[in-house]
């Protein structure tokens, strides 16, 4: 049964996605900072009958988050797909958001280890085997700011530099895996999940990624409501 790992998974985006894949034929690994928050998320998925477990850990720790991934694999073998969404719902430590005039590089220094050092870690464990069987899937998703800047308010300058970041690194991952049977491309989104019509609920957005998924034609591939 292949897996599917989601880092940055909540009750939201990410469960949507777990239960599309999981529909699929997937067994679904599910990481983000609070193990209760993942073991009920992984209770979820398993009342609609799929095979799911929740692995905390911190996209900023870099040895936490390599950590879960080796628990992931004790558990379900080889990872097919990696999905990374980092979305603080709640404050992260550490993280604050400042306009251009306000930003600092101490103060963007989070923001890269959390969109672009927390991806590219997440890679390093799942990616050489990927490239060793010659099949995987990773999926990046941010917000439209890492696109189009002016999408957002100005505060969300150190987002969207840290997004634009992890976009870059994932379109050169793209070009730079072509060929070897193994696909990544970005997802950004110009949508606020949930406030709007049936277009910009979760369930609807996670369609997306399964169309990204099964197509893998593309290095980029916007979504946007209506």
């Amino acid at each position: 049964m292949p897996t599917i790992a989601i880092v940055g998974a909540g009750p939201g985006l990410g469960l949507s996605i777990g239960k599309v894949f999981g529909r699929n034929g997937f067994s679904v690994a599910l990481v983000s900072r609070n193990q209760e928050k993942l073991d009920r998320l992984a209770a979820d998925l398993a009342g609609a009958g799929i095979d799911a477990a929740g692995f905390a850990a911190d996209v900023m720790d870099r040895s936490s988050l390599a950590a879960a991934f080796d628990r992931i694999k004790d558990r379900f073998g080889d990872i097919d797909v990696l999905e990374y969404s980092p979305a603080p719902h709640n404050p992260v430590p550490g993280i604050t958001m400042a306009g251009p005039l306000e930003a600092t590089a101490d103060s963007l220094q989070p923001q890269l280890d959390y969109y672009l050092y927390g991806g590219i870690t997440a890679a390093q464990q799942v990616l050489p085997g990927m490239i060793e069987r010659g099949s995987g899937t990773l999926l990046y998703t941010t917000g439209g700011s890492s696109v189009d800047p002016l999408a957002a308010p100005p505060e969300f300058a150190t987002v969207a530099i840290g997004s634009a970041a992890l976009r870059a690194w994932v379109l050169k991952l793209h070009q730079a895996t072509t060929g070897t049977g193994v696909y990544a491309a970005h997802v950004p989104l110009f949508v606020w999940i949930g406030t709007g019509g049936p277009e910009t609920q979760a369930d609807a957005i996670a369609g997306h990624y399964w169309d990204i998924y099964t197509k893998r034609d593309g290095a980029e591939h916007s979504y946007a409501a209506p």
